[in-house]
C-alpha cells in the first residue's frame, strides 16, 4: 500500500488519519497471469490500482475478437469509469497481464471516503485527467499514424510494454493484427 500512498503524495498531502481512512476501504488481491478482475456483464463498480504487474483493458466485439482499449502499469488506475459512474454493468474486462498485486476499490467504500477526505477528489481528479489525456493521444494516433508509424512510437514511448506484454495483446492495442506486427518487427514492412 506503500506505493498507493506515496502516488498520492505526488498530488495531494494526506495527514494519518486521512491515510488510516483511505487504507480501510481497501484491499490487496494477488492475481495470477490471465486472471481476470472483472469480466463484461458484472457490475462496474471496482477500480484498479496497480501496485506491481500489469493489467489491461478488453472487449470482445462482436467478429469474437478481444480488442484491447487500455494497458497499466505499476502506480497506474483502471477501471471502467463510465460503468462505475452510471452505475451499470461493465462493458469491459480487466485481466493480469501478469501476476499481479493489485489494490481494489468498490464504489461503495470510495464514495464516503471521497466526502470525508475531499482533498481525494482533487487526486482522483488528476489522475483522471491524466487517463483521459492519454485516451485522446491515442485516438489521435489511431486516425494520423500508420500501423508502422504507432509501433514505432510505442516502443519509443513505452519500451516497457513492448517487453512486458504478450504480441497479440500489442497488436490488438495498436489496431492491427498479430501477424502484421510480427512484419513490422521483422522490418517487412
Amino acid at each position: 500500500m506503500q506505493n498507493l500512498l506515496a502516488h498520492i503524495d505526488k498530488f495531494v498531502s494526506l495527514d494519518d488519519s486521512e491515510k488510516q481512512l483511505l487504507l480501510s476501504g481497501l484491499s490487496v488481491v494477488q492475481a495470477k497471469k490471465k486472471e481476470h478482475l472483472l469480466h463484461a456483464g458484472q457490475p462496474g463498480d471496482k477500480l484498479f490500482f496497480v501496485l506491481k504487474g500489469c493489467l489491461r483493458l478488453y472487449l470482445v466485439n462482436e467478429k469474437g475478437n478481444e480488442q484491447t482499449h487500455q494497458f497499466v502499469i505499476e502506480n497506474w488506475w483502471m477501471g471502467d469509469y463510465l460503468a462505475y459512474h452510471n452505475d451499470t454493468p461493465s462493458e469491459f474486462s480487466v485481466q493480469a497481464v501478469e501476476n499481479s498485486e493489485i489494490v481494489v476499490v468498490q464504489k461503495s467504500q470510495l464514495e464516503p471516503i471521497l466526502v470525508q477526505i475531499p482533498k481525494l477528489e482533487r487526486y482522483f481528479r488528476l489522475c483522471y485527467q491524466k487517463a483521459v489525456g492519454a485516451a485522446q493521444r491515442r485516438i489521435q494516433y489511431l486516425f494520423s499514424m500508420s500501423a508502422e508509424e504507432r509501433y514505432h512510437n510505442m516502443s519509443s514511448q513505452f519500451p516497457d510494454f513492448v517487453q512486458r506484454v504478450p504480441q497479440y495483446m500489442l497488436a490488438s492495442y495498436l489496431d492491427f493484427s498479430a501477424e502484421l506486427l510480427s512484419k513490422i518487427r521483422a522490418g517487412k514492412v
